[in-house]
């Protein structure tokens, strides 16, 4: 195995610190974009607003559903 300076693993060292910091840097930048659920939302309206209605359907007609077995008793 060839013996390297230390000149060389230093500048090995900082090239990993280098690559290390742009790695990171790009890690934080898709951490950020997959958790902005505002960007989210505004992209996926249209289902975010049938699901809505259809959990307020499905709520409502429970509760209606519920009330009406209260109510024959």
């Amino acid at each position: 195995m060839p013996q390297r300076s230390a000149q060389e693993i230093r500048a090995s060292i900082e090239a990993n610190r280098m690559e290390l910091g742009r790695s990171l840097e790009q890690l934080r930048a898709e951490v950020t974009e997959a958790t902005d659920w505002r960007k989210h939302l505004v992209r996926n309206k249209r289902n975010v607003m049938i699901g809505a209605a259809v959990a307020g359907f499905v709520i409502g007609g429970g509760i209606a559903g519920v009330g009406g077995l209260f109510r024959r008793r």
